[in-house]
């Protein structure tokens, strides 16, 4: 008779836990895997260690170890007077690419550049990972709350004005998290000599690390990174509809749900497979983690993963409440939001589920954790637990993410 290999790794993973349980001894110290944040999978994680907040169970919730998220901040910055900034007559436009993780950060860099050279910005365009794929900023995004929160910053144009083309912009390279010091030297020059330019952000570093505010242009990145971008209405309402849904198959938890950012494509790639540390981690580990800090059946997962793959199913053997988009999509909203020929609102529907989600856990080391983090951070929600393979049962605390035991993200220095 054949054998499931999944029956077989589950009997596995239950004699494995009473094991941990029977030798169950306190610890004081866990081991720490440490991350670079890197755009791509591979880097790793960084230490992890246990939060210096006061943690408190939720009273009236049994199932499972959820804690009370953190105060809601208040931004730290002043919006900027447009009396202050330079003006000039030329024009910077910029695409938004690679989904929303990478937006908040090109919005930033873009609104700084255009404030420092006093230049009119163009609202982007976005752009998929498939040639001539490209979006209107409002078909995710919210244009008059765009426009709205960038008056007095800088000035704006919903429209690329027709005398300029693809012949006389200038394209430049711009590195994320832009300084005043390289926009003076190497993109300065080129815009007085040019007079319109395209930016190109690039990411030599995943850099999110808090730093100490140092005027004017700090205020201008923390505003246009989180105070910018909101989803139109038609695609919020697609993100609300979802979150009801996990909700209410979350009754027996309280209506809590964990999101997790594991797509096994991501998986799949060198980076992930290469890794000389822990960067990534598989359903199985994910599986096994959960348990570790005591979440138990009745738990409701929302995974990123785009379309349901077997690799999953030990996942959803231990917990079967376990999600992707095509199991908690309206029907009547999936031929446009999740059966379209771009991933684009995919993307944008993960990010901002993961972004009010009860629970975060980025199974794989990068962007979208370091800007989903932000975001969290930013409306209080601390629940965010990095994952590691660390022998015996554990508590959640031990597990929150060093961006907010550390308090060393860059929202830190944003809102206060």
């Amino acid at each position: 008779m054949a054998v499931d290999p999944r029956q077989v790794l589950a009997g596995f993973l239950t004699v494995t836990m009473f094991v941990m349980l029977g030798n169950m001894i306190k610890r004081d110290h866990f081991d720490t895997v440490e991350a670079n944040h890197s755009g791509a999978p591979s880097g790793n994680y960084d230490d992890v260690e246990t939060s210096d907040r006061t943690i408190v169970t939720l009273p009236g919730v049994r199932n499972g170890p959820w804690k009370e998220d953190g105060l809601h901040l208040k931004p730290c910055w002043t919006k900027p007077d447009s009396e202050e900034s330079r003006q000039s007559e030329g024009f910077v436009t910029f695409s938004l690419t690679n989904g929303p993780e990478y937006h908040v950060s090109q919005i930033a860099d873009a609104v700084v550049v255009a404030r420092y050279l006093g230049a009119t910005l163009v609202l982007p365009d976005i752009r998929g990972s498939k040639p001539g794929d490209k979006r209107y900023f409002g078909d995710i995004y919210d244009v008059e709350k765009f426009v709205k929160s960038l008056k007095g910053v800088v000035k704006l144009a919903k429209y690329q004005p027709g005398e300029i083309s693809a012949r006389n912009l200038a394209v430049v390279r711009v590195p994320n998290r832009v300084t005043g010091n390289h926009i003076a030297e190497h993109i300065e020059p080129i815009f007085s000599r040019k007079g319109n330019i395209r930016l190109a952000t690039y990411f030599p570093t995943v850099n999110m690390r808090k730093t100490e505010p140092k005027g004017i242009i700090d205020s201008v990145a923390c505003m246009a990174m989180f105070g910018t971008l909101e989803l139109q209405p038609e695609v919020r309402e697609v993100v609300d509809l979802m979150i009801e849904r996990l909700r209410t198959l979350s009754r027996k938890s309280g209506g809590q749900f964990i999101s997790v950012d594991l797509r096994v494509e991501m998986l799949e790639k060198k980076g992930c497979q290469e890794s000389s540390a822990k960067s990534c981690y598989s359903p199985e580990e994910i599986a096994l983690f959960f348990r570790k800090i005591g979440f138990n059946k009745d738990t409701t997962i929302y995974l990123t993963q785009p379309r349901w793959d077997s690799s999953l199913d030990v996942l959803k053997d231990f917990f079967p409440k376990t999600y992707t988009k095509e199991g908690i999509m309206p029907e009547e909203k999936k031929a446009k939001y999740l059966n379209s020929e771009t991933s684009e609102y995919e993307k944008a529907i993960d990010f901002y589920i993961c972004s009010q989600s009860d629970i975060f856990v980025p199974a794989i080391s990068g962007l979208f954790y370091a800007n989903v983090a932000g975001k969290r951070i930013a409306s209080g929600r601390t629940q965010i637990l990095v994952p590691a393979n660390v022998p015996g049962s554990a508590s959640s605390e031990e597990f929150i993410s060093p961006y907010v035991s550390k308090k060393n993200h860059l929202a830190y220095s944003c809102f206060c």
